[in-house]
């Protein structure tokens, strides 16, 4: 299955072969509590709040996060 911008942050993060690709990228990912509070929510509800900005997360760092973790794990 390949991870979209409309998949869910919960299943991405519960895929055991993504966890050292998504930790390049967001080091904070499985640590942070407000996590928990976005794992329901597909990637583009994330972008969509001014929050993601702040934390330097935006829609090219995420394709870009995507693109590795299919090609890597496809």
């Amino acid at each position: 299955m390949a991870f979209t911008l409309d998949t869910m942050i919960g299943t991405i993060l519960d895929d055991p072969k993504a966890k050292e690709i998504i930790e390049q990228y967001t080091p904070r990912a499985y640590s942070d509590p407000m996590v928990g509070m976005i794992r329901g929510m597909t990637i583009n509800n994330v972008l969509a709040m001014p929050q993601a900005a702040l934390m330097g997360i935006n829609r090219e760092k995420a394709e870009k996060l995507l693109a590795e973790l299919n090609s890597r794990m496809g």
